[in-house]
């Protein structure tokens, strides 16, 4: 099953600035929904409370070290790796926690942050789907460098500017090339 990193990153790698996003993206945000709909989606506690609620029509796994974290529409688990075998069990409809009443089936699982949790999961994902934020923009959580010699580009989109986004974006595709 592949492992799919969902990330927006400006052209230094700030991903974040304060728990927040540190754009207004909402072109990005329709790309986000399409790319992570009826699949199981990985993310730490940060990322969870910046988002403020479970997002629907796919499973939300929250990994915390915070043994008495819960929120309602999520399922919790205390690593990495128990989250991706939730997320397994998720989307080849098994057992899937609370969230027994969504219909799913999935071959990707998305990974969508925080800086943390794209660190644990880059040497085990296939393919990174980001959005390159066209700017130097500050910040204090950041996505990790892609070696061009285990990740190769196999798609680059220039996306026109919406109304409202605040930053022009591109949309690339990365696939892994060699082992982690």
């Amino acid at each position: 099953m592949d492992i799919a990193l969902i990330v927006a990153a400006s052209e230094n790698g700030v991903i974040g600035r304060d728990n927040q996003l540190p754009w207004r993206l909402p072109t990005d945000l329709k790309r986000f929904k399409a790319l992570t709909m009826g699949k199981p989606m990985v993310m730490g506690r940060k990322t969870f409370q910046s988002i403020g609620k479970a997002l629907p029509g796919r499973a939300n796994i929250v990994v915390t070290r915070d043994e008495g974290f819960s929120a309602d529409g999520i399922d919790v688990a205390h690593s990495l790796e128990a989250a991706l075998d939730l997320a397994r069990a998720w989307a080849e409809g098994r057992d899937g926690g609370d969230l027994k009443d969504v219909t799913h089936q999935a071959s990707e699982i998305a990974v969508i942050g925080g800086a943390n949790i794209y660190r644990q999961a880059l040497p085990l994902a296939s393919i990174v789907h980001m959005t390159v934020v066209h700017d130097e923009i500050e910040g204090d959580a950041f996505f990790p460098r892609l070696d061009p010699e285990r990740w190769e580009k196999t798609e680059a989109v220039a996306v026109p500017r919406g109304e409202k986004d605040s930053h022009v974006i591109s949309y690339e595709t990365y696939r892994r090339v060699s082992p982690g």
